[in-house]
């Protein structure tokens, strides 16, 4: 049982999103002279709030994406623990 080609592509953009917005983040500090290590490091620190703002739309179907597929998946393990015990699981 996969993720829809939906999910997929939310989550792999973003994924991507996420990554730029911390290479972004780096490059502008890295511009006022901040070490690389230093800039990578506050960029994951503050890429994290500021992409849960930024990327709310795209969070959010990501998330609801995932909670599909858990019920799904869900469903099927008590469909299937249903059968292994031997009754009918009405769909």
């Amino acid at each position: 049982m996969g993720m829809t080609s939906e999910l997929r592509r939310d989550l792999a953009l973003y994924t991507l999103v996420r990554i730029g917005l911390v290479v972004v983040v780096a490059l502008v500090l890295m511009a006022f002279k901040v070490p690389l290590l230093v800039s990578l490091a506050v960029a994951v620190v503050v890429g994290f709030p500021l992409g849960l703002l930024l990327f709310r739309d795209l969070n959010r179907r990501v998330t609801t994406g995932l909670a599909k597929r858990g019920e799904t998946r869900d469903a099927e393990r008590d469909r299937l623990r249903a059968q292994l015990r031997g009754e009918e699981h009405e769909d």
